[in-house]
């Protein structure tokens, strides 16, 4: 097996002939190089002498901790102008909403920090293709499983990422759990997080059930979005024929290729707050205006007072009573 040492000489000897693998697409004069928004260019993979692997949609790369893996991106020209781009690596991850993404400047750590262009910059000729060879080297104590990246080719203000997939040798291991399941009207949220370290694309199934019976059947279905591995992305399901009034209970099950699987539920109370809160109103009003008819009416019932003053009506007979029997006393 030849060893990294070896790999390492040959890239170097790349770097001073990469310019010789240059395509020509058609004859022109080399011109000053011209701004991304005034050229047409395009980044892709290369394809090899033998034409077997044309219209590869990105790298895949595989091999062991310790070794160095090669390819080559093929920049091509169909301009009338030199265009001159720059070349980087990038580690990839999902943005919050699960797309995928690409770190800038010196963030990465993985595959962006592992790979190394032959050149940093490279002008292309006018209708030419340039292929530029490139190294992965992977350390010898990265993690197995899948590592993605990109290599980013950028001119002017024009930026194109082409995606690098690298899958470290060893054990591999699916995970996914769903978590943090919420409904808010007619949406149902939740988050999926892969925590194994393999690439997962996703399959959900949506249920919920109601005081009255079943509400919500979805079958299984792929969602579109490539999860990365340590990744989490927050997603949402509508739901617009949520009932208007219901005690619901709302189960999300997923699923991935290599046996990974989650579930999860969430209760939601469905009210009609506006016509409650009216009713409401209403009862209120009612049981008031109840009480004000029935104190005024006790007021009206209620003999007149004859007494003096602190002194009820029956006070004042019974003290007459009292006045009366003594005076007879003293007669």
């Amino acid at each position: 097996m030849p060893s990294p040492t070896g790999h390492a000489a040959r890239l170097v000897l790349a770097v001073l002939l990469f310019t010789f693998a240059m395509t020509p697409v058609a004859g022109a004069a080399a011109r000053r190089p011209t701004p991304a928004s005034a050229a047409s260019w395009t980044a892709q993979p290369a394809v090899s002498g033998s034409g077997m692997d044309g219209g590869r949609p990105y790298f895949y790369l595989e091999g062991p901790p310790g070794t160095v893996l090669q390819d080559r991106l093929s920049v091509t020209n169909s301009g009338t102008a030199p265009v001159t781009v720059r070349l980087r690596g990038a580690d990839a991850y999902n943005a919050e909403d699960g797309d995928f993404a690409v770190r800038g400047g010196k963030g990465s750590t993985g595959t962006g920090a592992w790979l190394r262009t032959a050149a940093a910059e490279v002008t292309v000729p006018a209708r030419t293709r340039a292929d530029v060879p490139f190294s992965v080297t992977v350390p010898i104590g990265a993690t197995p499983g899948d590592h993605p990246g990109a290599i980013v080719v950028r001119s002017g203000d024009r930026s194109v990422g082409v995606r690098v997939q690298l899958r470290v040798g060893g054990p591999t291991l699916a995970a996914l759990t769903v978590e943090d399941v919420t409904v808010s009207g007619q949406t149902i949220h939740y988050t999926l997080v892969n925590r194994g370290n393999t690439e997962l694309a996703p399959r959900i199934t949506v249920a919920a059930d109601g005081v009255f019976g079943t509400l919500l059947r979805r079958e299984a279905r792929t969602l579109p979005v490539e999860l990365l591995p340590g990744q989490r992305v927050r997603l949402s399901e509508p739901w617009r024929d949520a009932p208007a009034l219901d005690s619901v209970t709302v189960r999300l099950r997923v699923t991935a290729a290599g046996g990974a699987h989650s579930e999860a539920t969430a209760r939601a109370a469905f009210v009609p707050w506006a016509p409650v809160t009216g009713g409401a109103l209403l009862l209120l009003a009612a049981v008031a205006a109840g009480g004000y008819a029935y104190r005024l009416r006790r007021s009206r019932r209620r003999p007149p007072d004859d007494g003096g003053p602190g002194q009820s009506s029956g006070d004042q007979q019974h003290s007459e009573r009292r006045h009366l029997v003594k005076a007879g006393a003293e007669s």
